[in-house]
Formats: structure tokens, C-alpha cells, sequence
């Protein structure tokens, strides 16, 4: 037997596909109401779960790339209770720069030590161009932001020790920014504007993808001795990115008792800053799509049953109309099984023409989502076989009652009828 004779139908069941199909362009209104019903439930079902797997995949890479061990120490807003939980807190002021630097000299953890601050909302203009990007951050780092970023140079060079220590008006641009300000222009050697100072732009920043994670596709990179002199606000918090040589839990244990300690916080004070590490945010983002992606499935599988009423009663309509061809059918052979085999290939039709309709729009909708928040295309396999086995078993469902009562018609009947 060859490859096609194994997936060629049977003359029996192609037959009543094409008779299907038929019955399906002969009842066009009927039958398209019930696809789009079921092109709803679907779309809503692979969009979202597209969407949310896209978005999960992103933020799973962006975190990834920079080590699933790194970890942040940033400052914690409290409320203006001094009391929280019962514990005494001593202070809530952000962490200064005095602070972030006396843990970096302090600190044993063998890996990468980065103090930077971000600043949202500061004007950027190249020429007659105007980045209005929410999202671009101008970020004040030291010489190891990049390390620990694990971002590469994609034109141009990095800050030198001399343009790190003096101060100078130098930036990197990450790989949205320079797309944004430059097109395909390079920018390496051209000056923007940014809060009113022209800067040289010395490189750009490989492209990493996203906006989750740390990514620096968005940011505009300034010397931290520059930025503090001229841009960066009074009393801004600094952050201070750890990316360690293992994640033994003593590493997160030790940094936290450093900077209590830099902190100047006894035993019954409660830690006024955050400890964010990297893994445990995975796992928040993780648990927060899985819930996610429940409500999607129920919210489709919701409407999928809507749809599988509708196709009963279109499947029952369609067995009362053909009442006599079903008699003929008998009458020159055909037995019950044929009969209730044709019946259920109708509606297993009618819900997969709804299903391939939902898959091209599901999927079209959940990608424009993810890349409307960052993240990258991605063809759902999984999702959409998933949809096509939900209904086959849809079609089945809401076929199998219009078939038995089509198949118990008994012939002489059938052919009273007008």
C-alpha cells in the first residue's frame, strides 16, 4: 500500500463529505451563523493562549539571557505607618548612591555588581525627530550596566574609563531607540538631545528583545557621573543589579545582611528595601499566566458550548427538511449506519470550517497582542491542534442525537413525506 492510498478517504466516507458540504452551501445563513459561533469560541480560545504563551516565552528569554541567579536590591516604598507587620522600621528613604556603592566594595558574591537609575519621560529629539516612546528610559549605569546585562555592542564601542570618569556627554543607544531616532542611518558619531544636553552618541546596543526582563532595547545608556551631575533628579533611588558566579541561597542571604547592615538597620528593624530575585519572578509571571490561560480555556470552551447547541438545532432542522431523502437514501440501501456516519461527518464539518476560520484569526489576534506588548511572533502548534481536536469532538457532540434520529426513520415513512 502506498503513502497515498493510506491517507486517501474511503469512496464511502468521501461521499459523505462531499454531501456535507453540499448541505452546508445549500443552507448557507443557517450554516454560517453556527461557523462564526464557533470561529468566536476558538478565536477567543487560541488568541488568548497565544498571546499568553507568546508573552511567557519572552519574559522566560529575557530572564534567561541574563542569568536566572541575578537579583536586584531596589528601594521599598512604604506606607506611612512605622509599624508593619509588628516589626519596627527604621527608615524608608531610597537607596543613595553612598549606600549602593559601599555594597558594591563590600561585596563577596564572585560575580557582576551594577549600580544604575532610570528616568522616564526626559525629551529625546535627533534633528527634526522626537521619540515619544513611553517606554524609552534614560538610564544613568556604571562601567559594569553592560556586563551584567549581558548586552553586547552592535556599532560603535563603549564607555571608556576616561569618559566614565570625567563625566563626559556621551550615550549608548539600545536597539529601539537608535531604529526610532536614526532609521537606517548610523548613529555612531551624531549628537541627540536629551533634557536639553546634546549628547555623542559612541555605540548602539544589540537587539535583545522585548520589554520584559531588562531588556535595553529602549533605553538611552549615560556615564552614572554624568547623569548624577545633570539629569538625574534629587533623592532618586539607585538599583543595584547582582549577577553571581552560582544562586546558592547564602548569596542572596549574605547580600541581604550586607545591606542591612549599610543600612544600619538592629535585629527588630524589618528590611526597608527589596531583595527581587530573578527565578522567583519567573515563577509569580509564570503562576500569573497559567491563570491566565485558564480563564482564556473556559472563556472559550464557554462559547464553544453555545456553539454546540446551535449546531444540534441546525443538525435537527436539517434531519425534519430531509426527511424524504433520508427515506430514498434507505429505501435504495443505505443502512442506518450510513445514515448516521452522514450526519455526523455534516457537523464535524460544519464545527472544523468554524475551527479553521478561529485558528487564522486567533492566531492573528493573540501575535498582534504579544507584539503590541513586546513580544515576538510564534505559531501556537499545540493551541491549534488542540482547537481542532476540541471540535471534532464539538461536531460529534451535537451531531450524534440529529444522526440517531435520522438513522431510526424508518424508510416507507420517510417517503410519506412532502
Amino acid at each position: 500500500m502506498s503513502v497515498n492510498d493510506f491517507f486517501r478517504l474511503p469512496p464511502v466516507w468521501m461521499e459523505n463529505v462531499l454531501v456535507a458540504v453540499s448541505s452546508v452551501k445549500g443552507n448557507r445563513l443557517r450554516s454560517f451563523l453556527t461557523i462564526l459561533i464557533i470561529a468566536t469560541g476558538i478565536t477567543s480560545l487560541v488568541g488568548a493562549l497565544t498571546a499568553t504563551d507568546a508573552v511567557k516565552g519572552e519574559v522566560f528569554s529575557s530572564f534567561e539571557k541574563m542569568g536566572t541567579s541575578s537579583f536586584t536590591i531596589t528601594n521599598k516604598r512604604l506606607s506611612s505607618s512605622s509599624l508593619i507587620g509588628g516589626e519596627r522600621v527604621r527608615n524608608a528613604n531610597c537607596i543613595t548612591f553612598r549606600q549602593a556603592h559601599l555594597f558594591k566594595d563590600h561585596s563577596d558574591c564572585n560575580g557582576i555588581v551594577s549600580i544604575f537609575a532610570g528616568v522616564n519621560g526626559i525629551p529625546v529629539k535627533y534633528g527634526s525627530r522626537t521619540l515619544s516612546n513611553p517606554m524609552t528610559l534614560a538610564v544613568a549605569a556604571d562601567e559594569d550596566y553592560l556586563n551584567y546585562k549581558k548586552v553586547e555592542i552592535e556599532r560603535g564601542r563603549a564607555f571608556t574609563d576616561r569618559e566614565m570618569a570625567s563625566g563626559r556627554p556621551v550615550c549608548l543607544l539600545g536597539y529601539e531607540v537608535a531604529k526610532s531616532l536614526f532609521g537606517n542611518e548610523d548613529p555612531v558619531g551624531k549628537e541627540i538631545s536629551l533634557a536639553g544636553v546634546s549628547y555623542m552618541v559612541e555605540g548602539t546596543l544589540c537587539k535583545m528583545g522585548g520589554a520584559f526582563g531588562g531588556s535595553v532595547d529602549n533605553e538611552i545608556v549615560v556615564p552614572l557621573p554624568y547623569a548624577r551631575e545633570n539629569f538625574l533628579p534629587d533623592g532618586i533611588s539607585f538599583t543595584i543589579g547582582i549577577s553571581p558566579a552560582n544562586g546558592s541561597e547564602e548569596i542572596y542571604d549574605d547580600a541581604e545582611l550586607l545591606f542591612r547592615a549599610i543600612r544600619r538597620l538592629s535585629p527588630g528593624d524589618k528590611s526597608d528595601f527589596s531583595v527581587n530575585r530573578s527565578d522567583a519572578i519567573i515563577e509569580e509571571l509564570s503562576e500569573i499566566t497559567d491563570v491566565i490561560t485558564i480563564a482564556a480555556a473556559v472563556i472559550g470552551l464557554v462559547t464553544l458550548l453555545g456553539a454546540a447547541t446551535g449546531l444540534m438545532n441546525i443538525m435537527l432542522v436539517s434531519v425534519k427538511e430531509r426527511t424524504r431523502e433520508i427515506g430514498i437514501r434507505k429505501a435504495v440501501g443505505a443502512s442506518s449506519r450510513y445514515i448516521k456516519i452522514q450526519f455526523l461527518v455534516e457537523a464535524v464539518v460544519i464545527s472544523q470550517l468554524g475551527c479553521l476560520l478561529g485558528v487564522v484569526a486567533g492566531v492573528a489576534v493573540g501575535n498582534l497582542v504579544a507584539l503590541l506588548m513586546g513580544a515576538s511572533f510564534i505559531m501556537p502548534w499545540f493551541w491549534i491542534l488542540f482547537a481542532v481536536a476540541v471540535c471534532i469532538a464539538v461536531g460529534v457532540a451535537s451531531g450524534y442525537l440529529p444522526a440517531v434520529r435520522a438513522a431510526a426513520l424508518d424508510p416507507i415513512v420517510a417517503l410519506r413525506d412532502e
